[in-house]
């Protein structure tokens, strides 16, 4: 999900869905060692069409203009992070070159196991434990060579002008002035000013994986990225149950007055955006997410309570 949705425009390669024939091809050409695993079509995503492949492994074609650098963004980074992670991933195992067949790279990756946060929500508050374990040691200092983000990661005055756009989305909503007042205060809050750390960059419902109200593993690294991990932390309201955030910061432990306060702003954009993406879609790709909107009412309630 674009950290600021409403103003965001993100174009398609081409107005397609990929058919099996084509990943089966591309199988059979460059890792044909799996070309006859059985491959069972996934719904969902928009920046890269996913299928499952056999019982451990998924393919990841691109389908926006920005899909191949994402997918780069996992294929470099994501194999080095996993090793310390204590969730599953889906870390590359194989890499697909451009070729006469597709004129992107494309990705195998392991199956993570589970169901989709946004169609299956996080209930059990002991959540809060495992998505602050798995923050604390992903959040390591992150190196000088890593990717850098436009929309994460940074100070919030520099997405200020889309979440003042997307304010317009709660127009007459009774969560509209708290929402306000909290991005306020975030923004005011003093900028992350220790060395950048290693960040998801877009942890929302359907970037995470859960089994029975459980958090059971995390999806969709392509903004993989180092800055200030407020961008993560906001995850305490958008992925959580209601009463599960100061649990989830006691056991993270690494989080001052200032960082939950901008957390607590990158919550506000989190919800803002699932908000617009759940009744328009992104704009330049087609259709709304329904499964989003309620995920956005429910950061607001979490956020404000």
């Amino acid at each position: 999900m674009d950290a600021v949705p409403v103003t965001a425009s993100v174009p398609r390669m081409a107005e397609l869905r990929y058919e099996q024939d084509l990943v089966r091809a591309l199988l059979r050409d460059q890792h044909p060692d799996l070309a006859d695993l059985e491959l069972r079509d996934v719904e969902g995503g928009w920046d890269n069409q996913q299928w499952r492949l056999g019982d451990e492994l998924g393919v990841r074609l691109p389908r926006s203009e920005r899909a191949p650098a994402l997918l780069h963004n996992e294929q470099t980074w994501l194999p080095i992070l996993a090793e310390r992670l204590p969730l599953p991933v889906p870390t590359p195992v194989r890499t697909g070159a451009p070729s006469s067949l597709f004129a992107h790279t494309w990705s195998i990756t392991r199956w993570v196991d589970g169901d989709p946060a946004d169609h299956a929500p996080i209930t059990d508050i002991d959540a809060a434990e495992a998505l602050a374990e798995f923050l604390r040691a992903l959040h390591d200092e992150a190196p000088a060579e890593s990717p850098a983000n436009p929309t994460r990661g940074i100070p919030l005055d520099g997405v200020r002008d889309g979440v003042e756009n997307g304010f317009g989305i709660l127009d007459g909503h009774p969560n509209a002035d708290g929402a306000r007042e909290v991005w306020e205060k975030a923004v005011a809050a003093p900028d992350w000013n220790d060395t950048p750390r290693w960040l998801h960059g877009d942890l929302h419902p359907a970037n995470v994986i859960g089994r029975d109200g459980m958090l059971t593993g995390v999806i969709d690294f392509g903004e993989l990225c180092a800055g200030d991990p407020a961008t993560d932390l906001s995850s305490a309201w958008v992925l959580l149950p209601a009463g599960a955030a100061d649990r989830f910061f006691a056991a993270y432990g690494q989080a001052d007055d200032a960082t939950i306060s901008r957390a607590r702003g990158w919550a506000v954009m989190r919800a803002l955006g699932l908000l617009w993406v759940g009744k328009n879609g992104r704009l330049g790709l087609p259709g709304g997410k329904p499964t989003w909107e309620p995920a956005g009412h429910a950061t607001l309630d979490r956020l404000l309570a």
